[in-house]
């Protein structure tokens, strides 16, 4: 598929002023320079679009894009409720566990399960969490968020079309995020190296071009952010660290 041939009746002019009208009429959407900007690079770079299926019309794949963007935005930590774990924990851990830690009692053990379990919920929003940082904080800067995936691994982009891909950590890159198209620029930053837990804001810092970026002030930001919307991390009811007061 060429990257035209994403949109039927490939249009740039069209697609942003038929964006604004629905952005405008469509109830949990609104229209401004983040919108605009995130599109209007796409539209530059036909290449950027994400693949959406099922798209038989521009305002079909309109749509479906703007639906994409906004789930992503008002989905943020900040304001989201988020979903139950997907999968149930598997009764040979406790055999492997108490196998190399005999001494261990069965709540001790349950301890460690609903430790962990809380540990992969905190993990589930961490990238979510410095999306939503960043997206606060770049903005002034000029750089704009492609929430919900909008710009094909793509995470910010200015007006420009100068193109950021963001990572939590340097072994959390795939296939698909290492990926450079033929002749589009994507800078790259990872907030910490997975293999010494060296922070990287500095890097960030010099290429936004600020200096108000650290670990201290997106450690308060996610502080902030869970105090005062504690459903953006899911807690199971039946959770050991929950019951405790």
């Amino acid at each position: 598929m060429t990257s035209k041939a994403k949109i039927p009746d490939f249009d740039p002019e069209l697609i942003v002023s038929d964006a604004e009208r629905i952005a405008n009429d469509s109830a949990g959407m609104f229209w401004d320079d983040s919108v605009k900007t995130v599109l209007s690079v796409c539209c530059s770079s036909p290449e950027l679009f994400p693949t959406l299926k099922g798209c038989n019309s521009r305002l079909e794949y309109i749509n479906k894009w703007l639906k994409k963007y906004f789930d992503g935005y008002n989905n943020r930590p900040s304001k989201r409720k988020s979903k139950k774990i997907g999968t149930v924990p598997d009764i040979v851990i406790d055999t492997i566990i108490s196998a190399r830690l005999p001494t261990l009692s069965t709540d001790q053990i349950d301890q460690i399960k609903s430790a962990h379990r809380l540990s992969m919920s905190a993990e589930n929003i961490l990238g979510l969490l410095l999306e939503e940082y960043l997206a606060e904080k770049l903005s002034s800067y000029g750089w704009y968020c492609a929430w919900g995936e909008t710009i094909d691994k793509v995470d910010f982009c200015t007006k420009k079309g100068d193109l950021l891909q963001v990572k939590n950590r340097s072994n959390s890159e795939n296939s698909s995020s290492s990926s450079v198209r033929k002749g589009t620029l994507i800078r790259k930053w990872h907030r910490i190296n997975a293999s010494n837990g060296a922070y990287y804001w500095k890097e960030l810092n010099q290429l936004i071009g600020c200096s108000e970026l650290s670990e201290e002030d997106f450690s308060a930001f996610v502080r902030k952010t869970i105090t005062e919307n504690p459903t953006a991390l899911y807690v199971e009811d039946s959770n050991y660290w929950r019951l405790i007061k």
